[in-house]
């Protein structure tokens, strides 16, 4: 069987910076110092006017201005959002077109969020496999600023925008090993916008307010964050477990661990309960937040810059869905 790799990687951000001293203004119960603390967010990007296909397009245009993949080399493109530009057709079809690809790319989307990238990892792994594809664009981009009500001050400062590009490759730095997935979609409510899609089609103008002066709508992004954060810890110990076990790896084997960077508090948490040495956990949410499939990937990115991706590397993505997803990269 043909081994699968990340040849390349690159990612891109908005030019809009909201800074914590920003959000403060408009909400003076909260201070910059409880902001960084909890959330461990400094800034975010926030896409004005430009769509996550935008944002993916200018990620991918980025990868090959570095000159390690050209674009008649590619055979498919796989986007993951939730941020789709349409209804229909599919954005990877609008980006193949955009980026003057070959006709003969295969290309679709996914619905996927904070475990996206992984499972693009094991789609693409899978192409390669079984001879369909060589060279594989797998794209990551997300604006949820656009779903979230202003008023909402959690989500605000959490979220940021951003998109990622990635060629999967039958060669590379790093080869991509076995996969640990999973998903509970009882628990789909706690992070979701109920509006817009074919079963509520229309905007519900529902709007109400929590103790917390939080707002509650139909129309915006929800997140449950005690449900989220419950799921959480009883689901990726599992995983990791699992993952390691595919990999015939122990914990101290791994030089490198690269979470969904969700919120400093659940990273933190996450860490202590795994016993994970703090030096090999990567967090680098600060000055770009919580991009939600795209935070995995501009983690390698930062990581490779700051020349810690070594050895072995494990990915792990869990949230929206509820889905999960862990594999690991063997940097070579």
């Amino acid at each position: 069987m043909r081994k699968a790799f990340i040849k390349d990687i690159a990612y891109y951000l908005p030019q809009k910076t909201v800074t914590n001293e920003e959000l403060v203004k408009e909400f003076p119960e909260w201070s910059v110092e409880k902001i960084a603390d909890k959330v461990g967010v400094l800034e975010r990007r926030v896409a004005d006017e430009e769509t996550a296909t935008d944002l993916a397009v200018m990620a991918a245009e980025r990868l090959f201005a570095q000159s390690i993949v050209n674009k008649g080399d590619v055979d498919f493109v796989l986007f993951c959002t939730q941020s789709p530009d349409y209804k229909l057709p599919s954005s990877a079809c609008i980006i193949q077109d955009r980026l003057g690809l070959s006709t003969n790319c295969g290309a679709f989307d996914f619905n996927l969020g904070c475990s996206g990238y992984e499972y693009g990892l094991a789609v693409a792994k899978g192409l390669i496999a079984a001879g369909i594809s060589n060279n594989i664009l797998l794209l990551t981009g997300e604006t949820y600023s656009k779903y979230i009500h202003p008023k909402d001050k959690g989500n605000r400062t959490i979220f940021g925008d951003g998109a990622s590009a990635t060629i999967i490759s039958v060669d590379g730095f790093a080869e991509i090993g076995e996969f640990s997935l999973g998903t509970d979609g009882s628990g789909a409510e706690d992070l979701i916008v109920k509006t817009s899609g074919a079963r509520f089609m229309d905007k519900a103008n529902d709007v109400t307010f929590d103790e917390g002066g939080n707002p509650i709508s139909s129309d915006h992004l929800f997140m449950d964050g005690q449900e989220v954060f419950t799921f959480t810890l009883v689901r990726v110990p599992k995983m990791m477990k699992e993952v390691l076990a595919k990999n015939s790896l122990q914990k101290d084997d791994v030089d490198l661990f690269v979470f969904h960077q969700a919120n400093k508090y659940m990273l933190d948490y996450l860490r202590k309960k795994l016993k994970i040495d703090e030096r090999k956990f990567f967090v680098n949410l600060a000055n770009v937040g919580n991009t939600v499939s795209s935070t995995i990937p501009i983690a390698l990115c930062n990581a490779r810059d700051e020349n810690k991706l070594k050895g072995n590397v494990l990915l792990a993505g869990f949230g929206v869905g509820l889905s999960w997803s862990a594999t690991i990269l063997r940097v070579v």
